[in-house]
């Protein structure tokens, strides 16, 4: 094991796939300077440009500055026998491809009679909570959710970005990484030797037994923080990491609130139509004889992002709104069995 941030497993996870098959390549913009292939050029980063000297211009490939034209080549090089790693930078540069996403990349498997493979993977940065603007913080991971044909995960640790970058590369599916900025300095141990997290696979990230809290993306560290709080107050509460979004690992969630008997879903996304609301449709209509309050989600409002820093700061869920949240569905009155329609 060795510590690693964020950001370095993800560059390890690349370089192990890159020295594993030849067929893998990074494409994207200013990625011939950028040794993780993530944004723009370098920032942030160690080592610039070892990736290049490494793997050369044929399997490290700048592109134009065109989203659509990027998807598009990373799509027809899928199906003709790559598979790219593509480099989308801010996450919210995806809607200018949403032609290639939506009519090409999700569905060319279906449309070819699955003659043709798609095995690409877009990565994107979520640059929410760093005072980017409206343009630039999106989450915009519940929009593909609603796209047939494609896989979406969304990783909260350095472990799970390793080790879920590494299957998603292996997949012949096209799949989509959506990687929270605020999580890139986190550290942890991680294994420096090469190992797989399957996709659809949720984590347990603590136990508990009296309220489930599914948290995804930068969520889960709040979520394992008011956890940690409310276990003093004797609360006992279990966080889930779904880490894949799409498959969704819906048996490792309804375990845990047949268990617990309550849900509060945290994720950074708007409210409607978010995974949070997925999530909760997913329990009321499976176990709803199991709850025992009503499900609570905690995200960021329907509104734009506000430049302030201080306005931005009260947009998405924190230790101390998922606590609340906890503490309110602990409260709430026991739900009641609905009189059969006479």
């Amino acid at each position: 094991m060795t510590v690693m941030s964020y950001l370095g497993a993800i560059g390890a996870a690349q370089r192990e796939a890159m020295d594993a098959d030849e067929r893998v390549i990074i494409i994207g913009e200013d990625v011939e300077a950028n040794v993780y292939g993530t944004t723009g050029g370098g920032k942030s980063r160690s080592d610039k440009g070892d990736f290049l000297q490494r793997y050369g211009k044929n399997r490290i490939r700048n592109t134009p500055i065109s989203e659509e034209g990027i998807v598009g080549a990373a799509a027809g090089a899928a199906m003709t026998g790559l598979r790219p790693i593509v480099d989308l930078s801010y996450s919210s540069f995806l809607y200018m491809a949403m032609d290639q996403f939506v009519n090409q990349v999700a569905k060319n498997r279906y449309m070819f009679g699955g003659q043709a493979s798609m095995p690409v993977v877009f990565r994107s940065a979520m640059f929410y909570g760093l005072n980017t603007g409206a343009h630039h913080s999106d989450r915009p991971y519940p929009m593909f959710m609603n796209v047939p044909g494609l896989k979406i995960i969304a990783p909260a640790t350095p472990s799970d970005a390793k080790g879920l970058l590494r299957s998603a590369v292996d997949s012949d599916d096209p799949i989509l990484s959506f990687e929270a900025c605020l999580l890139w300095s986190a550290k942890e141990d991680v294994d420096e030797n090469e190992f797989w997290i399957p996709l659809g696979v949720a984590r347990t990230a603590r136990e508990g037994t009296d309220v489930t809290v599914v948290a995804i993306s930068s969520s889960v560290p709040e979520a394992v923080a008011a956890a940690e709080e409310l276990a003093q107050e004797g609360v006992s509460v279990e966080v889930i990491d779904p880490r894949t979004l799409v498959p969704l690992d819906r048996d490792a969630i309804l375990r845990s609130v047949a268990k617990t008997g309550r849900l509060v879903v945290a994720e950074p996304a708007h409210r409607t139509c978010g995974a949070a609301a997925e999530i909760s449709a997913l329990v009321a209509e499976e176990i709803f004889d199991s709850l025992k309050a009503p499900i609570i989600r905690v995200t960021a409002p329907d509104m734009q992002i506000p430049f302030s820093p201080s306005l931005e700061k009260q947009m998405y869920p924190t230790k101390a709104t998922i606590a609340a949240a906890i503490r309110r569905v602990v409260d709430l009155p026991a739900l009641q069995p609905v009189a059969a329609a006479v």
